[in-house]
Order: structure tokens, then sequence, then C-alpha cells
């Protein structure tokens, strides 16, 4: 199974990377685990240019759209949208790559990574179906 990048997510990713003024074309998402953590091991995630022959790769393509204003909901009006956090376009595709060598894959396949945005915090979140049991924060895991 693929490791899968939710839209949510992808658009964390997207706007994270224009804030940087990175370059979305060379840039990918690696994804991996290493030893250590509440549970025995931890999630990585960073935005890098590497990318090796042994690494799986995905690559999740998705739309940018216009945010509305919380004033023009409340009033009932359209015509006070707003654009997104980054400076693109809205309807402009946007494709992020997601990358993951070979042995965080073992542990990796078939997870789905999301983004919250919630009262208590915001973050990227894992459902790991490889996992026997996860801390509470999320960021680590026993397989």
């Amino acid at each position: 199974m693929p490791l899968i990048v939710t839209e949510t997510a992808a658009r964390e990713i997207d706007t994270i990377i224009q804030q940087q003024g990175l370059d979305a074309g060379k840039i990918c998402l690696r994804v991996g685990v290493k030893g250590g953590g509440c549970s025995g091991f931890s999630y990585i995630l960073d935005l890098t240019e590497v990318q090796k022959d042994s690494d799986e790769c995905w690559a999740f393509s998705f739309t940018r759209r216009v945010a509305k204003s919380a004033a023009g909901e409340a009033a009932g009006s359209t015509a006070t949208a707003v654009a997104t956090a980054t400076e693109a376009q809205s309807g402009e595709p946007f494709t992020v790559r997601a990358v993951c060598d070979p042995k965080s894959y073992l542990y990796l396949n078939g997870t789905t990574i999301d983004f919250k945005d919630e009262i208590m915090g915001r973050g990227f979140v894992f459902n790991n179906p490889n996992a026997n049991s996860s801390c509470g924060c999320g960021s680590s895991f026993s397989a």
C-alpha cells in the first residue's frame, strides 16, 4: 500500500514551501522513522531536494482554493473572498511529492499523513496501520 498525504496536509506543505520561498518543483517531503521517542520509533518529516534511487516516491496533486473571509461569510457575501496563505492563484494546480527510504517504508506502508489545526494544537498527524501503540502526542509509535 502507498503512503498517503491528505489534501489538508498537502495544502499545509504547499503553504510552507511557498512561505520559505523554496522551489516547489525540486522539493520533496521526506517521510521516515528513527529509533527513539516515547514508544520506540519517532516519525520524521523534512523538506528536501535529495531523492535517492532506492526511495519510494509518490506524487499528490490538488488545486488551490480561495478562502472566504469570516466577515464575508457572516454577511453572506461571496465578493469578499481572499487568497489563501500562498501567493499562488486559486484554481492553480500544485503537487506535493513524498519520498521514503526502504527501511522506513517497512514501518510506514499504508500510513496516512494528515494535518490538524484545532484549539488544542496544530500539526501533522500520522494514521499508521502498522503501529501497535503510539504515544499521547502522536509523534512516536511501536511496531
